[in-house]
């Protein structure tokens, strides 16, 4: 553990916030483009702005393009609804059935990573807090019941939905090219009509979430995560439990006039079985299913979701209320890495480096190589949202010109921003505050569960 100790140290020592992260990456990509992309290939007049000025109007066409604007909005809604949805009572209930079975460390660390991955591979945000609830509350009948279990094990065990959500069915990347038009809005606007023609207009779940490579690899986590986490926990010694577990009763109050609207348990269940019937609606008048999984249809049915599980406004709205604060990072962040996108774009810096990865990987090794890279990308960038902002330009360039397809390069990235999750503890704040415990308490088993991933992305990319 003290190994451990001096990791979490010198992680937290070399790397700044989230947002500092941001803005240097920023700065790195202006001095990149001013040094090395020369004109961005423009012909250049006396009547045009110096390039240094330019790349700075590319910088701010890309950090208030509306196109990425949207997309900031539906991964916005997409955590804070899922976060909304964990917090109902539902959910509570549903956690409550399985506490019996958690006597022992192997047993509870088992139960919650394999519940934790079947919510993560349906919603991220849903299983950040999920996995944190369902391991606290383990922690307490616990210690109510005088049972000795190694907490931090658990813990870990409750941050596995962050290791396989972008192969799920809020996977930003996933979700995004399975909206018409997003392919052709990454490319540059000089390829020739021949390339732009092998850009399809979208990519829908049935090839990715659905495809026969993310299913054996969702699968294979599914099963082996658990197994890891059952093993490891019969292998650690149970430590003393101290948690503060206080009970609040909530104050009676007087509901008068129309606030009985916003406090009648009937007023979320009725809007929200007409969002769910508008969203059935939807799947039976699509001629393809799969083409229903849009940010949008997918926010309908979180939203109708959580209003029928909250019943009521009033308790939505004060769920929302706490579930929001967790997005703040996708709000004030996200701009900025789609600023980033707009200089690598317009400058060119997208087609440079597409071209040295078509000149140095072949079509067998360039998907190893985004899986690679974009795990390396993630430790500076954790957001898969802002990550795909970025690569996303480059693995379809890529894609075209080593002639090969789309679909597993998108994976391969997917897989490598989830994995390094296990490493990057900015996603774990939520779940380290729902528990008590500290990032250094849950790094060694997370660290363990990304070598566990690595083997299973690894051999499902050479293998299909």
């Amino acid at each position: 553990m003290h190994l451990t100790d001096q990791f979490a140290r010198l992680f937290k020592r070399l790397l700044p916030s989230p947002f500092a992260i941001a803005v240097i990456l920023s700065v790195v990509t202006y001095l990149l483009a001013l040094l090395f992309t020369d004109t961005g290939g423009k012909n250049v007049t006396e009547e045009q702005d110096p390039y240094w000025i330019e790349l700075l109007f590319f910088w701010k066409d890309g950090l208030w393009n509306g196109g990425l604007m949207i997309f900031a909005m539906q991964m916005m809604l997409i955590l804070v609804l899922g976060h909304t949805l964990a917090l109902s009572k539902p959910v509570s209930k549903f956690i409550d059935r399985f506490l019996g079975a958690c006597n022992t460390t192997a047993k509870a660390a088992s139960i919650v990573a394999f519940f934790t991955i079947l919510v993560g591979l349906f919603n991220w945000g849903l299983a950040l807090i999920f996995g944190a609830v369902f391991a606290r509350k383990v922690a307490e009948y616990a210690q109510r019941n005088q049972i000795r279990i190694n907490y931090p094990v658990v813990g870990a065990a409750g941050y596995t939905g962050l290791l396989v959500w972008h192969g799920g069915f809020s996977g930003s990347s996933l979700i995004k090219v399975a909206e018409p038009g997003h392919l052709k809005s990454l490319v540059s606007d000089k390829l020739d009509s021949a390339m732009l023609a092998k850009v399809p207009e979208s990519i829908t779940f049935q090839e990715t979430v659905f495809g026969n490579m993310n299913i054996v690899v969702s699968l294979a986590f599914l099963i082996l995560v658990p197994a890891v986490l059952y093993i490891i926990g019969q292998n650690t010694k149970p430590e003393p439990l101290n948690l503060k577990i206080s009970y609040k009763e909530s104050e009676q109050e007087i509901i008068e006039g129309a606030e009985q609207i916003d406090h009648s348990k009937w007023s979320g269940i009725l809007f929200g079985a007409i969002v769910l019937l508008t969203a059935i609606l939807i799947l039976f008048n699509l001629d393809n299913p799969f083409n229903f999984f849009t940010p949008n249809n997918i926010n309908l049915l979180l939203l109708g979701l959580a209003l029928v599980m909250h019943q009521s406004f009033h308790n939505f709205t004060k769920a929302v209320g706490d579930a929001i604060s967790g997005a703040a990072g996708i709000l004030i962040q996200f701009p900025l890495y789609f600023g980033i996108m707009g200089i690598m774009k317009d400058s060119g810096m997208v087609a440079d480096i597409s071209q040295f990865i078509a000149n140095n990987a072949g079509p067998e090794s360039y998907p190893f190589f985004t899986f690679i890279s974009a795990g390396l990308v993630n430790v500076f960038v954790p957001s898969g949202g802002g990550q795909w902002a970025i690569q996303g330009p480059i693995i379809i360039q890529a894609a075209l010109d080593l002639d090969i397809t789309f679909t597993k390069g998108i994976m391969a990235m997917a897989y490598g921003d989830q994995l390094t999750n296990m490493l990057q503890p900015f996603w774990a704040l939520p779940l380290l505050g729902i528990t008590g415990l500290k990032a250094k308490q849950i790094l060694p088993f997370t660290l363990i569960l990304m070598v566990v991933g690595f083997v299973i992305c690894s051999a499902a990319i050479f293998i299909f």
